[in-house]
């Protein structure tokens, strides 16, 4: 386990006026895990990743991504220290956040042009090689609106990994697709995990988080209120609440 990777959160809470979305969150995730974060809508699933990533500020604790601090009530945009964490955990969104008026293949050199400072030769190179291992070398051409919901999305997971990052946050990347749609996306997740990735993925999947989840979260009103294995949280859950929850799910 290399600390430099290690996500520990201490006592965070976060508020949105008077509504406690984080109530007192302390965990730890090691490098190279996959953790699913499960639960009710309102939980705090997606806010905590958003913490995590220094996009939204918190009120209270702390946060530190391997040798980076996160501190309460900071313009997170514009701290150093959060930069630093987004290179090292890139995120994805549910709406994949691709620009409109660039090609798959341009979405996917912006950033390593702009940000890493790579010439355009070898911007493309790596952008060419990240599409072809998403399935979607084809498509480098293609504007968004050309392409389907799961192809949209394994774009957004190789503008992602063109950062060279060390782990992804995922927020329910699959929830607007269809069935066969996210299995591809669930494919390429799970293929980065073999490369010991450290991924954190809010997810309504059961089944993929009980195949390719090393540890399962279970949030509800702001709290994690079960933490384990999948076959532990799935198949001997310990609180009323987190069986009332998996009742309700298809597994």
């Amino acid at each position: 386990m290399s600390p430099e990777l290690q996500v520990v959160m201490t006592n965070v809470r976060k508020r949105f006026g008077p509504r406690l979305v984080l109530d007192g969150i302390s965990l730890t995730i090691d490098a190279g895990q996959t953790v699913a974060l499960i639960g009710p809508s309102g939980a705090g699933k997606s806010t905590l990743l958003r913490c995590i990533n220094g996009l939204n500020s918190f009120d209270e604790g702390e946060i530190r991504v391997g040798s980076h601090t996160l501190l309460p009530n900071r313009n997170h945009h514009a701290c150093p220290g959060a930069r630093q964490v987004r290179r090292l955990f890139g995120m994805i969104f549910q709406d994949f956040q691709l620009f409109p008026h660039l090609t798959a293949l341009e979405n996917i050199t912006e950033a390593p042009r702009c940000v890493l400072g790579l010439s355009k030769a070898d911007a493309r190179s790596r952008a060419m090689a990240l599409l072809d291992r998403v399935g979607l070398a084809d498509r480098a051409t293609a504007y968004p609106q050309e392409l389907s919901g799961g192809q949209k999305q394994r774009v957004a997971i190789a503008r992602a990994m063109a950062m060279e990052p060390r782990g992804l946050l995922c927020d329910e990347i699959t929830s607007a697709l269809d069935p066969e749609l996210k299995g591809e996306v669930l494919n390429v997740l799970e293929d980065l995990k073999r490369d010991g990735l450290t991924l954190v993925i809010v997810t309504h999947e059961i089944g993929f988080a009980r195949r390719a989840a090393d540890r399962v979260l279970m949030l509800a009103d702001g709290r994690v209120i079960e933490d384990g294995p999948p076959s532990q949280v799935f198949d001997a859950p310990q609180t009323p609440r987190t069986r009332q929850f998996l009742g309700q799910m298809v597994i």
